[in-house]
């Protein structure tokens, strides 16, 4: 995620915000004011956001300061101190909700994936994300995923060929097989481009193997007709579970034998993890 990403969202936040300035700060606050802020874990949890909750107090003014104290895929305790904002008592206070709703956001999706990822410990299943992203937000949210130690899928519609349900539908609907209509894309397809394939029972395996495609997404299968998949595949493509993925049954899915297992709860289900921002005022 780069400095011109984090600059055009947070940028827009703030504007959303604080169209006209935040009337309140710059009514009762003397422009003297000093302030020091501690970004404060309520909570335990892991961290993701750091560049983004600093970009919030930047963009807002350029001398405020912010010294991080955890890094950005570290784990902490409640009651630690995770970074300290100094500057202006005006900005600090005006940037204060978006650099926390940013970092909250993250770190909670952050602190969800450790979970799933360490659920799934020796065993050979990755976790991964999916495209059930905040629109807007896919660059930050898909960050925080990594952060917490997961792998990232697709990023866009663009990057690769997946074919789900609704696609295999309209083409059983054209008379087309699906053998042939997977070919014939590979036909016009550049060699480098990734081509994945959703099925929901396991007759449909066999004739999406034909095509030598490179994933298949067995979804919503119950665990036996998890493991029968994995044996038909039998290497010949990544194996990737969805559908019905919880804390609970992460687990058992992932020693079923899958390679990749996508969680779309980690990004659209993640509780923002409750930090806050203690601020001490100073006058010069």
């Amino acid at each position: 995620m780069n400095r011109t990403t984090i600059d055009r969202v947070v940028g827009a936040a703030l504007e959303e915000d604080a169209p006209w300035g935040d009337l309140t700060s710059q009514t009762l606050l003397p422009a003297s004011a000093r302030a020091e802020a501690a970004l404060v874990a309520r909570e335990p949890g892991v961290l993701s956001g750091a560049e983004v909750f600093a970009a919030a107090f930047r963009l807002t003014d350029p001398l405020v300061e912010v010294e991080h104290l955890v890094e950005d895929a570290a784990s902490f305790d409640a009651g630690d101190v995770l970074a300290v904002v100094r500057g202006s008592a005006r900005s600090v206070l005006t940037a204060e909700r978006i650099g926390l709703n940013f970092v909250q956001r993250m770190s909670g999706i952050a602190t969800l994936t450790r979970r799933y990822v360490d659920e799934v410990a020796d065993t050979r299943a990755r976790i991964v994300d999916t495209r059930k992203t905040t629109p807007g937000l896919r660059a930050f949210e898909r960050k925080a995923v990594r952060d917490g130690g997961g792998r990232n899928h697709r990023y866009s519609l663009s990057d690769a060929v997946m074919a789900k349900d609704n696609h295999l539908a309209v083409i059983g609907h054209l008379g087309e097989s699906v053998t042939a209509a997977l070919l014939a894309a590979k036909d016009v397809l550049p060699h480098t481009t990734h081509i994945e394939v959703e099925v929901d029972r396991l007759d449909q395996i066999e004739p999406v193997l034909a095509a030598g495609i490179g994933t298949i997404m067995l979804d919503n299968f119950s665990l036996d007709d998890l493991r029968t998949g994995v044996a038909l595949v039998a290497g010949r493509a990544i194996v990737e579970a969805s559908g019905g993925v919880s804390l609970e049954t992460v687990r058992s899915i992932a020693q079923t034998g899958v390679d990749v297992i996508s969680v779309g709860a980690l990004t659209h289900s993640a509780p923002a993890l409750d930090l806050g921002l203690d601020v001490r005022i100073d006058h010069d």
